[in-house]
């Protein structure tokens, strides 16, 4: 129970930070934009996925991004609370991620359906 705790916390503390330090602000607009279209989603092991493809190489440059950012922080989480980085970044969508979709985005549960709040 501690170590879940412990995890959560470094995780929530590691995505406070990334909008400011680790993420460019138009990867994050790009990203949110496409979020807000229904072509860019999050998915339960932490990371961004395409709910459909897209053509666009910007944003699958921005989606990239923000997924190594996203990995960076997970790796940190994990050596802090000695758990794998894959159940950081699923402590991260449950705890935090999930909780911050908007109306009308995308989501993807462990069972692979992608999903509309």
């Amino acid at each position: 129970m501690n170590r879940h705790i412990s995890l959560t916390a470094a995780v929530l503390a590691a995505l406070a930070i990334a909008p400011a330090a680790a993420i460019a602000l138009d990867a994050k607009s790009a990203v949110d934009a496409a979020k807000t279209a229904g072509v860019v989603g999050e998915q339960s092991d932490g990371f961004l996925g395409f709910v459909k493809p897209s053509a666009d190489t910007a944003l699958k440059a921005a989606v990239q991004e923000i997924n190594e950012g996203r990995a960076a922080l997970y790796r940190q989480a994990a050596a802090k609370n000695g758990v794998t980085v894959e159940a950081a970044g699923a402590s991260a969508y449950s705890t935090v991620v999930q909780l911050r979709l908007k109306p009308g985005e995308f989501y993807k549960p462990a069972n692979g359906a992608w999903i509309r709040k």
